[in-house]
């Protein structure tokens, strides 16, 4: 088995559902991964306020943000084991931008 590291960043541009948003998907990361988030940045047209959630618990609840100026969120990296969900709710439906850089750290199976 060997380990992978990957530098990854993930954007979602202009999202004005309102809903809870999964940046890595549903299914991800998988089992055999783990994130460590360095950096979440939000920008907003409005003053919405942020929650981010790591495995049903709430990690950072409302954040409140500025209408057009970007928040760094974290203070710490924030890590995501496999098989866990990551999301990010914004309070509104204006629009609402999310830059995440992060490592991922992958177990891969070699034959």
């Amino acid at each position: 088995m060997s380990v992978v590291n990957q530098y990854k960043f993930i954007g979602i541009e202009n999202s004005t559902s309102g809903l809870a948003l999964t940046p890595f998907g549903s299914s991800n990361p998988l089992v055999n991964e783990t994130y460590i988030i360095k950096s979440i940045k939000v920008t907003s047209a409005s003053t919405p306020t942020v929650t981010v959630v790591n495995n049903s618990i709430t990690t950072i609840k409302t954040a409140t943000l500025t209408a057009d100026t970007t928040l760094e969120l974290l203070t710490q990296p924030l890590v995501v084991q496999g098989g866990e969900i990551f999301t990010i709710q914004s309070s509104n439906v204006s629009s609402f931008d999310i830059a995440i850089s992060y490592l991922n750290i992958k177990k891969e199976k070699i034959d």
